[in-house]
């Protein structure tokens, strides 16, 4: 019995024993594939350090407004008898625009201008009597204080007709109509907006740090979303002489030529000052730059050795960043022309990573980015 024992126990030992071999077997054939194995290297977008000459600009965002621009109303209430102009018409200095009831008026002016005829007749009588002794010289004085009395009179109500007969004040475009034929028009109820749009302004806004570096007649350009692929060219008009005193920036005005009036009062737009030096920079896309509060890096893609087959691995680099411009900034340190960087998927490197170049991974990049641009 103790025979079989032992026999059964042997028996367990030696598959126990196989086992354990098997699988100490397996575990170094595991340990001789990791040191053999290498990972695969990661697909990134690359880009060249390039130098450019960049000329100085201050860039802001402003509005767009008119050179002169009012909301027409009448400064006398009444009934509105005629329009003489359609909704966004375009319209010189003194055209008629509309006209209110003055039948009354008109009415009373022929009534004091009988008197005025009648005023006049008997100051010419009195002044041909006077000259013969045959009246007083103060019948003279009120024969003419009555004919420029009745003068005043007409003259008033004239200026009455004239307040109810209502023209534009300069030549411009119209707004939207906001009265009909037959409304009554209370004073200074709005009847139509009235914009001179060629040329327009453009208001902004800048650092008071800025203002060493500002002349008027520095040129300027202006976009806006309307036309993404129009860059409008203009001319900084006025420089505001005080600061506001809560943001302690500048009011600027530049002037900007609008021929086909395609720039429109209230529009956001973006000013770009153009300074008179310029100088070399070097640029890479911004996507390309790691930003920490350690400070900003990039990461320099080169050879990865001999024994590579002709592979490329990364290197850390850190740098220092200057102005920017579009989707490009300037490197002031770090880098130097011709260095090839990562663009894009630098977020899953370290240094000595191996790195494949694959182009359609990065975004597409420029210096005045529009919305459209993907």
């Amino acid at each position: 019995m103790i025979r079989k024992i032992v026999i059964a126990v042997a028996i367990v030992l030696l598959i126990a024993a196989g086992l354990v071999g098997v699988k100490a077997l397996q575990i170094r054939k595991l340990a001789e594939m990791g040191k053999s194995f290498a990972q695969p290297p990661e697909s990134v977008s690359v880009a060249t350090v390039k130098a450019e000459k960049w000329q100085g600009s201050l860039t802001a965002i402003g509005s767009v407004t008119a050179i002169q621009g009012v909301t027409i109303t009448p400064e006398i209430a009444g009934t509105v008898t005629e329009i003489a102009f359609e909704s966004g018409g375009i319209v010189a200095k003194g055209d008629l625009l509309a006209r209110l009831d003055t039948s009354s008026e008109e009415a009373q002016l022929r009534a004091v201008e009988a008197q005025l005829e009648l005023a006049k007749i008997n100051l010419s009588r009195e002044q041909n009597l006077r000259k013969e002794n045959m009246v007083s010289q103060s019948d003279l004085d009120s024969a003419d204080a009555t004919m420029k009395q009745t003068q005043a009179n007409a003259d008033a109500i004239r200026a009455l007709i004239e307040k109810k007969t209502i023209r534009a004040p300069f030549a411009g475009q119209l707004g939207i109509r906001q009265i009909n034929l037959g409304q009554y028009v209370d004073a200074g109820k709005p009847i139509i907006w009235l914009q001179t749009v060629s040329p327009v302004y453009a208001d902004f806004t800048l650092p008071q740090q800025e203002l060493a570096q500002l002349t008027n007649g520095m040129a300027a350009r202006l976009r806006v979303d309307a036309f993404p692929d129009k860059v409008f060219e203009g001319t900084l008009t006025a420089i505001n002489p005080g600061l506001d005193q809560a943001t302690r920036s500048v009011g600027l005005r530049a002037t900007f030529d609008n021929p086909n009036q395609l720039l429109h009062p209230g529009m956001f737009a973006r000013v770009q000052v153009l300074l008179p030096e310029s100088k070399d920079v070097l640029v890479v896309p911004a996507t390309s730059v790691l930003r920490a509060p350690s400070g900003d890096s990039v990461y320099v893609v080169e050879p990865a050795g001999p024994d590579s087959k002709g592979g490329f691995k990364v290197r850390q680099q850190l740098v220092r960043l200057g102005a920017d411009r579009g989707d490009y900034v300037s490197v002031e340190s770090g880098v130097k022309a011709g260095d090839r960087i990562v663009s894009a998927g630098q977020f899953k490197l370290r240094t000595g990573m191996a790195v494949v170049e694959q182009d359609a991974v990065g975004p597409k990049t420029a210096e005045a980015p529009k919305p459209s641009d993907s």
